[in-house]
This record gives C-alpha cells, structure tokens and sequence, in this order.
C-alpha cells in the first residue's frame, strides 16, 4: 500500500504489486481505469478487457458515460514514456461501480485498500511530508539505493518546476507537454521519449533510468527552465525552442562525457534490472566464498 510520486498531486499506488496511476483532482483521488482492471482481472489486455464490459453490461456503460449519480469518468493528464498523455480516471465512487461489474476474487481487498488509500490522502492534507516519506520508502521496497532514490526526489521537483513554469506561459494542452518534452529528451539522449521506451524495452513508463541518465535528464530540464525564464518564453514556438536550448546544454555534457570515458551514458537496462542483477551477483559470490 505504498506509493511513489511524479508530484504531490500525481502517484503510483501499489495493489498486489500491481501499479495503479492516480491524481488529486478537485481535493479528491480519481484512479486510471484502465490500470484498476488489470489489477482486478490480471488482463494482459485491460482496454480490449474494458471495452467487452461496456459492450455486455449496458447500466455500466451508461455510468461511463455520466448517467446516473456517480461522477463521470475524465480525462486527466500523466507523464508517460509517450509523453503527456490524458487517461480515463474515474473517482472512489466510480471505482467502485467498476469493481461490481468484474467478477473478481479481489473486489474486497481492493475496497479495503481504496478505504487506505483514502485514509492516507487525509493524512497528507494534514501533513504533506507524509508523502515523500511513502514515496521513499516505495522505491527502497522496490529496491532502489538510497542515493538513486534522492537523484529521483530531485528530478521529480525539477520536473513540476518546469511544468509550473511552462502553464505559467500559456503551455497547457497535452500535446504540447508531449511535444516540449520530446524536444529537450531528443537534444539530450538522441532519443524522443517513445524512441527511449522502446530501446529500454519498456512497455509503459516507469523508473527505469541509471544514474547518469537520471542526472543528464534533470540537468536538460532544470537547463530548460532557466533558459525559459532569461529569455521570457511565452506561448508554444519560444519555449519549444527554449527545451530545444536546455536539451542540448545537458546533450554536450553528456557527449563530452562519453568522449572521456569512452562508455554511452544511455544503455539498453534499466535501473532497477541492473541493481538487482547486481545483487544477486554478489549472492552467489558470498555463497561461493568458504
């Protein structure tokens, strides 16, 4: 039942292992559907999952589009490896229409976690450094070290500095958050966020980046907003061509350190895949030793 976070107002929650994208949406938490059915039903295919319900259960149909009592579903935005991307969410109360409508050994457990997860968004009203504490301790459970985890809590606030800064100057369409986005990720790596989650192999985004790739990624954004605000980037085209700026300020440092070290700062394994290889390989060293 911990969580991790992209900002206060935008966690991954965790159900069974299972990721559950969320967002504070008029003081309350509204869930991303699609990612509550997988949950439920373990469907390797929660749209098409989604879509048979709405097709045999017309009343559930009908909730999604907003009739009855329950709040209509919305579409709310979240950074994924495709960049910003508004996904279907639904509140607590419509969660719980869609939990009557799966058969599901795990509708009670996921009622009783909704229940905490409730319980712990009143907490944090209350006391907004809870949340950094249950993002840390997420990634330290998912194994994570320590000093990964405070290059992640940095590139989290310089990442909602820079998104502050662009709604500020009239950036505020998803596309748009997509397209700024890929500008400074293709001036850093040489990759556009879809180009990097498919040469990582990623099926969604995730915490999937190395040390140096984290620290390459905060330095293009927090050069990107820097630059946005010297040159008083208004409006789309000027502050695509400020990420443009800031990418490639955190693009030469990292050619310049490939050069050096004669090693690609971007490889093909994530993070986490590398630290628990790391593990296991000093497991079986131990077990070796006499």
């Amino acid at each position: 039942m911990s969580e991790t976070t992209s900002n206060p107002a935008h966690r991954i929650a965790l159900f069974q292992k299972r990721e559950i994208r969320r967002v504070i949406h008029g003081g309350e938490w509204w869930f991303v559907i699609t990612d509550v059915v997988g949950a439920l039903t373990d469907s390797a295919n929660p749209q098409g999952y989604l879509k048979d319900m709405r097709r045999r259960d017309a009343p559930f149909a009908e909730a999604l589009k907003g009739g009855g009592q329950i709040a209509t579903p919305l579409g709310l935005e979240f950074d994924t490896a495709g960049g910003r991307q508004s996904l279907q969410c639904w509140n607590t109360e419509g969660i719980f229409r869609l939990i009557q409508s799966i058969p599901s050994p795990k509708a009670e457990p996921f009622k009783r976690w909704l229940a905490r997860v409730g319980y712990e968004r009143i907490q944090e009203i209350e006391n907004p450094e809870l949340a950094t504490k249950r993002t840390r301790a997420l990634y330290q459970a998912k194994g994570y070290s320590a000093g990964w985890i405070e290059k992640r809590m940095r590139s989290i606030a310089i990442r909602d500095e820079l998104t502050d800064e662009w709604k500020q100057r009239g950036v505020k369409e998803q596309r748009d958050y997509a397209i700024l986005t890929a500008e400074i990720s293709k001036a850093t790596f040489g990759l556009t966020p879809t180009e990097y989650a498919e040469f990582k192999r990623l099926k969604r985004e995730g915490d999937h980046m190395t040390d140096l790739e984290l620290i390459f990624s905060m330095l293009g954004e927090a050069a990107t907003t820097e630059i946005t605000r010297n040159k008083d980037a208004q409006g789309l085209p000027q502050t695509k061509q400020a990420a443009r700026a800031g990418g490639t300020v955190a693009g030469n440092a990292r050619r310049e350190l490939e050069l050096r070290s004669g090693r690609k700062v971007v490889t093909s394994e994530n993070f986490l895949s590398l630290t628990q290889s790391a593990k296991k390989a000093k497991q079986v060293k131990s077990t070796k030793q006499p």
